[in-house]
């Protein structure tokens, strides 16, 4: 993996403690929530303070998440929200800890100029070693204070000021006013500068969690299910009708089509269609030249697509699906027949314009791995588990590619390929007549 750390694709934007300062706060607050400390003089942490290097230390990847629930959180620096999340074990983690410290950076800022701030994500359940309890998480709670209490005792004395203002004999009150100035050498003038965070909640009712070898729960939407990267066996008795494998790809095709979740990329508005779909294409070409043995060391794209010209009889059916979905966009060749029985049928999808959006491109890029590029942008766990098994030639290529098509840009390559605004211009009329008489791919078999 050090191809992908060297290239700042693996433990890249981490937020780097060295100062002797952060490192004693950050000390507090992990005695605070976990009992422990870090005898370490430099680490690196995550957008929840997680450090993988003291995670190594400690000998424990989850110091900060027991029993990979109730997600706890130590916040150095308002910095932090740029952070990745590393081993989480639920999807909507990181927005909540982002949103979280956006909608309190000022509160966070004055906090952590002095103190580290620790929290948890609490939610009601503490152990989910039997999977039905997925289904009593609801919502998402952000508990947050210093090390110190500082939230708690400017609010203790908000409450002192709040009697001493209002009740008419807290003047005469000798231990109301001793209370106060105490408080009030720990916290400063909450009254003019008050130190408070937004109570905040999150619903939790489409995710995706680590657990179980990773289940996909989609409870708010009109046809509910539970999707399983593993055997779905094993979790048949379940509070929800529709437990599924992801290997039922005729059922996922259904199941998507009738929430609405996801829409045909040649149907997108605002984007290339087109080029999207020729990197899929490159990147089953690489795939095959993998399996062949071929070396793409230094391979650029344009030996990419030479490769396929020479061995286009080699290649699998989902390029030459793509192929003819491209010829048909560039008004080449008739509309095809892509239906969910097709390898290409997922790779010719991306989510719909919708909350779940996220999770849905999370689903889409574990049903076509082969696009390394929304794999690792969507699905960044399962990106490096399959990494592990590539060969070298296709690890280089896939790292050159990801250094040279993603990083420079990593704001603009997303809203390109997944983004919903409306272009300047509306599509071609012919392929709008199409879609409107055949539908997006035709029939999908329920």
């Amino acid at each position: 993996m050090n191809r992908l750390i060297q290239s700042g694709l693996m433990f890249g934007n981490l937020v780097e403690v060295s100062s002797p300062a952060l490192i004693e706060r950050y000390n507090r607050a992990l005695k605070h929530l976990t009992g422990k400390t870090t005898a370490l003089t430099d680490f690196h942490i995550d957008i929840s303070g997680f450090s993988p290097e003291i995670g190594e230390e400690l000998d424990d990847p989850l110091y900060l998440n027991h029993n990979g629930v109730n997600r706890q959180f130590i916040l150095l620096t308002t910095q932090q929200k740029t952070a990745p999340l590393l081993n989480a074990k639920f999807s909507a983690n990181r927005g909540i800890l982002r949103q979280f410290i956006e909608e309190n950076e000022s509160q966070l800022f004055a906090l952590t100029a002095r103190d580290a701030v620790a929290g948890e994500l609490e939610n009601s359940v503490f152990d989910i070693s039997d999977p039905a309890r997925l289904f009593d998480i609801r919502r998402i709670k952000v508990e947050a204070d210093t090390a110190s209490g500082m939230v708690r005792d400017a609010d203790t004395l908000a409450d002192m000021v709040d009697r001493f203002t209002g009740e008419e004999d807290a003047w005469f009150d000798d231990v109301l006013i001793a209370d106060m100035i105490t408080l009030a050498k720990k916290t400063g003038d909450v009254v003019r500068n008050p130190v408070r965070l937004k109570a905040m909640q999150f619903k939790q009712a489409n995710f995706w969690t680590a657990h179980f070898g990773g289940l996909y729960l989609f409870r708010d939407v009109t046809h509910p299910a539970l999707l399983c990267s593993g055997d779905p066996a094993p979790l048949r008795e379940m509070p929800i009708k529709y437990v599924k494998g992801l290997t039922d790809r005729n059922w996922i095709a259904t199941f998507l089509d009738m929430n609405g979740l996801v829409e045909p990329i040649v149907k997108a508005r605002g984007v290339d269609a087109t080029a999207i779909l020729r990197q899929k294409m490159d990147f089953i070409v690489v795939d095959a030249a993998q399996e062949a043995g071929v070396d793409l060391t230094g391979a650029s794209r344009r030996d990419i697509q030479r490769l396929a010209r020479r061995h286009i009889g080699a290649l699998p059916e989902a390029w030459h699906g793509l192929n003819r979905l491209v010829q048909w966009s560039e008004g080449a060749g008739p509309w095809p027949a892509i239906t969910s029985e097709h390898p290409a049928y997922f790779l010719t999808l991306r989510a719909a314009d919708h909350p779940d959006r996220d999770l849905v491109n999370m689903l889409l890029a574990e049903l076509a791995p082969s696009d390394v590029r929304q794999l690792f942008i969507c699905h960044k766990q399962l990106f490096y588990r399959l990494y592990r098994g590539w060969s070298d030639t296709k690890r280089s290529f896939v790292v050159d590619f990801l250094e040279r098509e993603y990083q420079v840009d990593k704001a603009g390559a997303r809203d390109a390929l997944f983004g919903h605004d409306a272009p300047m211009s509306e599509p071609a009329a012919p392929k709008q007549d199409m879609i409107a008489r055949v539908g997006p791919w035709g029939a999908v078999r329920r």
